[in-house]
């Protein structure tokens, strides 16, 4: 099979590496659509990686031992994996499983089935769910990073029509997180420096769009809600200063989420920010998976999905894909493996 490496600093490669092959309850998943996410950084930094992508949308077409899936099967690749034995993989949230190291024996030596940006791919069965008739590749992948962060966020914080919620940062994810909050019935209020984002931001839909770099944007945001502040803030940039404003924007008793991967330091202040404010603060990385079937239900009726994918790029043109990345002025961008 073909696969996507990167080799030098902006530079990749599609390679030729064998075949994975199916064994237990993994099996191999012929990859239709393979959106892309923050892969672009290594590309950016040139570091060599051999194995890209954690998205994905396909077909099954090997099967060992599987009693839930057979040849034919359309399913959703979920991101990483789960031993499926733990407390946490029975209870649907196995993203957060502690044991994944102990899958490595299911893979070739080479590794092959890990990545994405390739044609073919391994994984356990139960992380395979199928894709209901009738829902395209394209936008059953969006059930990944495209829609899943901030759906499992936003039902943390029970996020419903009466609701305003603060979303910062308006990448692919966050336009995601718009796509789910006014699916819900929610009011959506936008923070996004980069123009491009903030105007399909409004496109699609958001009450407001406002700059991060305007000094007075908590106020801003007040007087946006009578005052008060939001009542959920969701920060899907990843950076101090969102995380910050959450919680300064959020109301009194509201509710704070963070998707946003980040490793620098927030400080917290225990008692204006927890105690006196009543604040709740929920991390979350990706939705149970018995949360799947209410996924599905927003792609399949959202009449926003159609602008969550801004491009779609064949496999061979590869280098396209991340140089449009890099530039970000895109929402989501899917490979085509097999083109």
């Amino acid at each position: 099979m073909k696969k996507v490496v990167i080799v030098d600093k902006c530079q990749s490669a599609i390679v030729d590496v064998p075949d994975p092959t199916p064994v237990e309850n993994w099996v191999v998943v012929k990859v239709h659509a393979a959106p892309m996410c923050t892969e672009y950084k290594r590309f950016l930094s040139g570091e060599p990686t051999d194995f890209l992508g954690h998205e994905a949308a396909g077909e099954v077409v090997a099967v060992a031992h599987s009693s839930r899936l057979q040849v034919g099967d359309r399913v959703v690749a979920m991101p990483l994996l789960g031993c499926g034995k733990c407390q946490l993989c029975l209870a649907g949230d196995y993203i957060h499983c502690e044991h994944t190291a102990e899958l490595n024996r299911f893979f070739a030596p080479s590794g092959e089935g890990r990545a994405t940006y390739a044609q073919y791919l391994l994984k356990p069965d139960w992380l395979l769910p199928k894709i209901p008739d009738g829902v395209p590749y394209d936008h059953a992948a969006l059930a990944c990073c495209g829609l899943g962060p901030s759906f499992g966020a936003m039902q943390l914080m029970q996020v419903s029509a009466f609701d305003t919620i603060l979303i910062t940062g308006a990448g692919p994810v966050g336009l995601g997180a718009v796509v789910n909050a006014l699916y819900r019935g929610a009011r959506a209020i936008v923070v996004e420096p980069n123009p491009h984002r903030a105007k399909r931001a409004r496109q699609m839909g958001a009450d407001a769009v406002l700059d991060p770099r305007d000094p007075q944007i908590v106020d801003q945001i007040k007087d946006l809600t009578e005052g008060r502040g939001v009542d959920c803030a969701l920060d899907c940039s990843g950076t101090v200063k969102a995380q910050r404003l959450c919680i300064d924007a959020a109301r009194r008793k509201g509710k704070v989420s963070f998707i946003g991967e980040c490793m620098d330091d927030l400080a917290i202040r225990v008692s204006p920010d927890m105690i006196r404010k009543g604040l709740t603060l929920i991390g979350a990385w990706h939705y149970n998976l018995r949360e799947f079937p209410r996924v599905m239900q927003v792609i399949q009726h959202s009449p926003l999905i159609d602008q969550l994918v801004s491009h779609i790029f064949p496999m061979s043109q590869v280098q396209d894909a991340f140089e449009c990345s890099t530039a970000q002025e895109s929402a989501k961008i899917i490979l085509h493996p097999w083109e």
